[in-house]
């Protein structure tokens, strides 16, 4: 016998599918009604890149860039569907319509401007800097100029570090090997993302350790939209929700709330759009 409550329910599901298809070829070019139609943002982000986007053990999307996805498609009142990006297919993912927006934590920069939108104000930003233990005393560059650090293999600030201020590099291929090889003495320290310092000291383990040196080549991260949606509804959209939380403080609880010690960058942001009459 057919169930009628199931077939029912079919029947409805059909009807909503119709409608929901009916709204959104409606919307024609317009991806906020597009986005709303279907109940559903389609946020492009990595994950591996703890902790900002990555797997948890259910296989889940994790991190500050989750969170904020989230905090969108719920002011949106939409679900967010989080799709795994690479650095090298997040650009074209965004183009070509398979996400609505991308989240994953990529620097905006002249040339990927050449492909995407990215929405102002910037969301984060990272720079480089050295990881040194608290016994070392340098407070300026030029002071450990010729010494030894520690860094990764390929880092793209490696290079103007080493032009810049005179260090020395010891590079390794990953991670661990720099911790190691600092532990054994062979370098002073590590030369690394700010940010990745951060994420160290906010740990127990790192307590002996400090990041004393101004951070160089600051470079801003960007929510990205494809072109057509810079100057529309949805791109202003995005862009007052990233203001808004640089203003009430989102973003700074959001880094907290994933272990990350507070960034200069949220922190300047924060004191610029903060309300200062209240």
């Amino acid at each position: 016998m057919i169930n009628l409550k199931a077939l029912a329910l079919a029947a409805c599901v059909a009807v909503i599918s119709t409608a929901a298809s009916a709204q959104s070829l409606e919307c024609g070019d317009d991806t906020l009604c597009r986005v709303k139609a279907a109940g559903t943002l389609k946020i492009g982000t990595k994950d591996d890149y703890v902790p900002w986007s990555y797997r948890a053990s259910d296989g889940s999307f994790k991190g500050m860039e989750v969170d904020i996805g989230k905090k969108i498609a719920d002011a949106l009142g939409v679900k967010a569907e989080f799709v795994k990006v690479t650095s090298a297919n997040r650009f074209e993912f965004l183009a070509q319509g398979q996400i609505d927006l991308m989240i994953a934590s990529a620097s905006d920069t002249a040339d990927r401007r050449k492909i995407v939108s990215f929405v102002h104000p910037n969301y984060y930003s990272s720079g480089y800097s050295v990881l040194l233990p608290k016994t070392i005393k340098a407070t300026e560059w030029n002071q450990i100029s010729g010494q030894t650090v520690c860094a990764v293999q390929g880092a793209w600030y490696n290079k103007p570090a080493q032009e810049e201020f005179g260090v020395k590099i010891l590079a390794f291929a990953g991670t661990a090997e720099t911790e190691a090889a600092m532990k054994q003495g062979r370098c002073i320290g590590l030369l690394e993302d700010d940010n990745q310092i951060n994420v160290r000291l906010s740990k127990e383990q790192w307590a002996d350790y400090q990041m004393p040196l101004p951070v160089m080549a600051d470079t801003p991260w960007g929510m990205a939209v494809r072109q057509d949606d810079q100057f529309s509804p949805f791109g202003y959209f995005v862009a007052g929700m990233v203001a808004q939380m640089h203003r009430d403080g989102t973003l700074l609880k959001l880094e907290a709330d994933n272990g990350i010690k507070n960034s200069a960058y949220l922190i300047k942001m924060h004191e610029a759009l903060k309300d200062h009459i209240n």
